[in-house]
């Protein structure tokens, strides 16, 4: 096996990520041509193809697979490496990339990002928003160094640190505001909308209301709380959503907002981030800005 170079690992895991050439090289920052000849550069030091190529489609090759599970670990490990001199730093700096699940990203990002930068100036934010599933890949896999999620993960390989907690509340039309507020069992005879199945909080409402056992009489799936909130402005069904997404969502929705009784039903927002990161003692710094964060938007609630 010739010398591999991590240019080449680093082009392989791309290109094994996005399965595409054009989105790995956009992913990368160089050219498709530039892409593809480090990749057969690469295949020719192995000595085995790694990669099947379609028309359409490129996928990992037998061996690709066993070489991705090793390239992974050995990308994951450089970059702790540089994360062990910033780790020595009494301040952050450098790249710092984050993940933030939908349901709390537009409600909680702004106000996390304002005090990151005036906190940390000199730190390099990217932030990557999706689901809690493709996060956690991207932590596994080193993509990313924390994230934002509902907890619990319940990922051995993952800190969890709980940063505060928030309740559901319910979003029906404005004629309905003065009826009594329905229970679980009132909402499985209702026009219920959800989020698409992968949104954590879809399963969460549905704990909620015992609806994983027996399916709502009518159940319609969107893909975003502002999607929810207008449709039942509209007068199609009922929803739950977080309160921290309640002054955003409808401000320009004619719906009324109602509190169950009794337990209220509610979620934790928390970060998680690789046990092994050398960061995490300024991880857990940065936790304390995103709690405060939380904080401050549940006292303008």
């Amino acid at each position: 096996m010739k010398n591999l170079t991590l240019k080449q690992l680093r082009y392989f895991e791309a290109l094994a990520r996005h399965g595409h050439f054009g989105r790995a090289a956009d992913a990368c920052s160089i050219s498709q041509p530039a892409l593809s000849v480090q990749i057969k550069e690469l295949e020719e030091g192995v000595g085995a193809e790694l990669f099947d190529r379609t028309a359409r489609q490129v996928r990992l090759s037998h061996v690709g697979k066993a070489f991705a599970l090793r390239v992974r670990d050995i990308l994951r490990s450089v970059d702790e490496l540089g994360d062990l001199a910033r780790a020595s730093q009494a301040q952050l700096v450098g790249q710092l990339r984050i993940g933030i699940i939908p349901t709390v990203a537009p409600y909680l990002l702004p106000s996390v990002m304002e005090r990151l930068s005036r906190l940390h100036e000199g730190l390099d934010i990217h932030v990557r928003e999706t689901l809690t599933t493709t996060l956690v890949q991207d932590l596994e896999n080193g993509s990313l160094d924390t994230a934002i999620v509902a907890l619990p993960v319940s990922e051995p390989s993952l800190t969890e640190v709980a940063l505060f907690s928030e309740n559901f509340v319910l979003v029906r039309p404005r004629a309905d505001a003065d009826k009594p507020v329905p229970d679980r069992d009132a909402l499985k005879e209702m026009r219920l909308l959800l989020l698409e199945e992968g949104h954590c909080f879809r399963d969460q409402a549905l704990s909620f209301c015992n609806l994983h056992a027996a399916p709502p009489r009518e159940l319609l799936e969107v893909g975003s709380l502002s999607t929810l909130v207008q449709m039942v402005s509209a007068g199609i069904g009922v929803t739950l959503i977080p309160e921290m997404a309640v002054s955003v969502e409808t401000r320009s929705a004619d719906v009324a907002i109602n509190r169950f009784e009794g337990p209220q039903p509610s979620r934790t927002i928390g970060m998680v981030w690789r046990k092994t990161s050398p960061l995490g003692l300024q991880l857990q710094k940065i936790a304390d800005i995103v709690r405060l964060a939380g904080s401050d938007i549940q006292a303008q609630a």
